[in-house]
């Protein structure tokens, strides 16, 4: 990038994909790309068989109990929306609550707004202690007319992972379900979602080293079961009749329509890589690389690192103080990353989706810089130099 070597640290946004991805992308479209599920013959069938071992794949990436637990959605952002509205369909009414926290992402905040106002329920806030999340008050929050919590299990902006181990059993104490946005702890920590125990599960397959386009919905298929489809269409349904329509099993019902089995079948490649390298390998290796990074940035009297020295998945963010006649003033992370770019770096500024925690923290945003299973020590080094000399020119 501007003759530079790329130093990609947007991870945390979307991950680069291996060439095995890639190439599993060309041979579906070049060889078997015909529409799943509906044709007797050929293509048809082989891409039919290819979406399903691709959900087996998923189900056993993430351990799940059955193949029928998986949905697949348009990413993250897509599964949280079909939940909240298929879920507040069937069990939230005037007077009820859901719990978030501070910390979401905008993706598991605003569904569960939408709901909350459309079914005239209470959304209630898990608080941050610090700058990390309190939950100490959480089941003193959890009344008899709480529905649901859905959290985070990493943090988007702080990389902080949040105690979900516990928030599950909080919850499940007071026969409330939970909800886990995965999206930021699936490409980094091992998941084994019979052993977590939540009810339901989210996370996209292009920050795991996969295609766009494509997420997973996990749902416990007693609690699938009993929710109604999202969207109505073609697959979803058993049989349609002007007097009324009866849905298909599942996880069929939730998905309309022609689904991206191009995708999926990517998706399942990408998993088979990520495995081959081994998802605790890649948790050790991305936490080693995130301490490094904050033990260098702790060397720079300029940098402020925010839930330093917490526990991290691969994330890393800060803002920068230079010298003014004022004293030391916050340096736009706009400012910053433009800079860095310049430099090769790419790395992530603003508020990342979250603003309700970015105005926790009383700044404009931040910069952050999330890793990958394929950075390593050199491309934090680079990172600090191209950040040093971003310093000396914004000073």
């Amino acid at each position: 990038m501007y003759g530079k070597r790329l130093v990609y640290l947007d991870n945390a946004a979307t991950s680069q994909k291996p060439q095995v991805v890639l190439d599993a992308i060309v041979e579906a479209y070049t060889h078997w790309n015909a529409n799943i599920h509906r044709g007797v013959h050929h293509l048809s069938q082989v891409a039919t068989e290819h979406h399903e071992l691709a959900r087996q794949a998923v189900a056993d990436f993430f351990h799940a109990r059955s193949a029928k637990e998986i949905v697949f959605t348009k990413g993250t952002t897509d599964a949280l929306n079909m939940l909240a509205f298929s879920f507040g369909e069937a069990f939230v009414n005037e007077g009820d609550e859901i719990i978030v926290s501070t910390l979401e992402h905008h993706s598991n905040i605003v569904p569960w707004q939408m709901l909350c106002s459309r079914k005239k329920a209470t959304l209630k806030v898990i608080p941050m202690q610090g700058e990390v999340l309190d939950i100490s008050g959480l089941e003193q929050m959890i009344t008899p007319r709480t529905r649901l919590i859905s959290v985070a299990q990493v943090s988007n902006v702080l990389g902080i992972i949040n105690p979900v181990e516990e928030i599950i059993r909080l919850a499940h104490a007071h026969g409330v379900p939970i909800c886990i946005d995965g999206a930021q702890s699936a490409p980094h920590i091992p998941i084994d979602l019979q052993t977590l125990n939540c009810d339901f599960f989210a996370c996209s397959a292009h920050k795991m080293y996969g295609p766009t386009g494509l997420g997973v919905l996990y749902g416990k298929e007693t609690w699938l079961n009993q929710l109604p489809p999202a969207e109505g269409g073609g697959e979803m349904i058993e049989h349609v009749r002007f007097e009324g329509t009866t849905y298909n099993v599942l996880p069929y019902k939730f998905e309309a329509g022609t689904p991206n089995f191009i995708g999926s079948y990517a998706f399942a490649v990408a998993l088979q890589y990520m495995q081959a390298k081994g998802m605790p390998a890649i948790m050790e290796h991305e936490m080693h690389l995130t301490r490094y990074c904050e033990e260098q940035l702790s060397r720079l009297p300029e940098v402020k690192i925010y839930a330093a020295g917490e526990p991290k998945a691969g994330v890393v963010s800060f803002n920068v103080y230079a010298d003014s006649r004022e004293g030391k003033r916050l340096v736009h992370p706009f400012d910053v990353g433009t800079l860095l770019d310049r430099q090769g770096v790419a790395v992530r500024t603003g508020h990342h989706c979250a603003e309700p925690l970015i105005d926790y923290l009383q700044v404009p945003g931040t910069v952050r810089a999330s890793f990958g299973l394929y950075n390593d020590k050199k491309d934090v080094d680079d990172f600090i130099h191209a950040l040093q000399r971003a310093i000396m020119m914004l000073s």
